[in-house]
């Protein structure tokens, strides 16, 4: 993928994310992505943009894929009846593989942003995400669930 074709990707992303579908708003949006590449452009290299890439289009289809089908779960459970005797809301303590700042901020909004999560708090050593689930029925399988699925994407994203 080339320096244009990126660019031009980049300006797409900007005007999908303003919601302002102008030709102002496009060249605003190509500019800004000139600029960010320039002061990335020691790091830019083909291979590894392309790569990357694939990894967060891949984070991304795991994110709607989690997002649709929580909703889905939290739909069930809410509109099922006697709701009380199925709720089991409970507090994981979700121990954190990820090092960096960005990729533990990154795994603390992807839960939130999944229905029938919430991230609650970080640990002081950011070791452990304390997360707040609507419905537990075993914590081990949270765990897992979050580890195997979010955090290993993110981490793949990253290396």
């Amino acid at each position: 993928m080339n320096f244009a074709m990126v660019s031009l990707i980049l300006a797409l992303v900007w005007v999908a994310i303003t919601g302002n579908f102008s030709a102002p708003n496009l060249l605003m949006g190509w500019l800004i992505s000139l600029l960010a590449m320039w002061v990335v452009r020691n790091q830019m290299t083909t291979p590894i943009l392309v790569s990357r890439m694939r990894r967060v289009i891949g984070l991304i289809l795991l994110f709607l894929y989690e997002l649709v089908l929580s909703a889905f779960r939290v739909a069930r459970l809410v509109l099922t009846p006697n709701i009380r005797s199925r709720l089991k809301p409970g507090i994981v303590a979700f121990p954190v593989t990820a090092k960096s700042d960005v990729e533990i901020t990154l795994l603390a909004n992807l839960i939130t942003l999944t229905p029938g999560t919430l991230s609650v708090d970080v640990s002081e050593d950011r070791s452990v995400i304390y997360v707040h689930c609507i419905s537990v029925d075993d914590k081990q399988d949270v765990i897992r669930d979050i580890a195997e699925g979010f955090e290993a994407k993110i981490i793949e994203v990253f290396e």
